[in-house]
């Protein structure tokens, strides 16, 4: 899953960065709201964790813009505005959940798998299709009730595969899933992990679509 992070406090923002990509998150962190706002325009995101108080355009600005050019990305609001008329605030502007500074890190972790089970359409925080269990708070993986061991990467590509079966994501779509803008991308990688997780959950787990793209079969 791609996380776009906008938080102008270096210290904050290094340490939300390195907890979100151990929890294999690839994630994008932007400093200032006019920033964030035009690369919301040209990039694709699954959700948005976003300050209030930023340099160059206010974070319900930002929101509010989003909002009116009908991004449905969700939107989780991190920030140290705590009076209940700001809350409020965000939350009409089209926020969907809000957690004040200084956050417990854990509460911040579930609040953002919360927010995708809710964007992908789902209650329960598991997945389980055709024999395969991936658990994201935990993030360990069964085939057949068997623990399994997957690279972060091979992970970022199954989550969103298996959250929708029958649907079919391209190259493109799983490499926004993987890296962030600032990483080098292989003209190959998508396959090198599409390979290595057919070799550790079986051979017609993950389909090819030719010309396409990738699926994973509904049953």
């Amino acid at each position: 899953m791609r996380l776009l992070f906008v938080e102008d406090d270096h210290m904050i923002g290094e340490t939300v960065v390195d907890v979100l990509r151990a929890e294999n998150y690839a994630v994008d962190w932007i400093k200032d709201g006019q920033t964030a706002q035009a690369v919301l325009r040209t990039q694709a995101y699954d959700l948005l964790l976003l300050d209030l108080a930023l340099p160059g355009k206010d974070g319900l600005e930002v929101l509010r813009g989003l909002r009116a050019v009908k991004l449905r990305i969700p939107v989780l609001i991190a920030t140290a505005r705590d009076s209940v008329e700001q809350r409020i605030a965000g939350l009409d502007a089209g926020a969907d959940d809000y957690v004040l500074k200084p956050y417990d890190l854990g509460e911040l972790l579930a609040r953002v798998r919360a927010l995708l089970r809710r964007a992908a359409g789902r209650a329960e925080p598991v997945y389980e299709h055709l024999g395969v269990t991936l658990n994201p708070a935990t993030r360990e993986a069964t085939v057949n009730g068997q623990p399994v061991l997957l690279s972060s990467r091979e992970w970022a590509v199954l989550e969103p595969l298996i959250a929708r079966p029958g649907a079919v994501l391209s190259r493109a779509q799983l490499e926004e899933k993987i890296f962030g803008f600032d990483d080098s991308i292989a003209s190959n990688a998508v396959e090198v992990y599409v390979h290595g997780l057919r070799k550790k959950l079986g051979a017609n787990l993950i389909q090819n679509v030719r010309g396409l793209g990738y699926l994973v079969p509904r049953a």
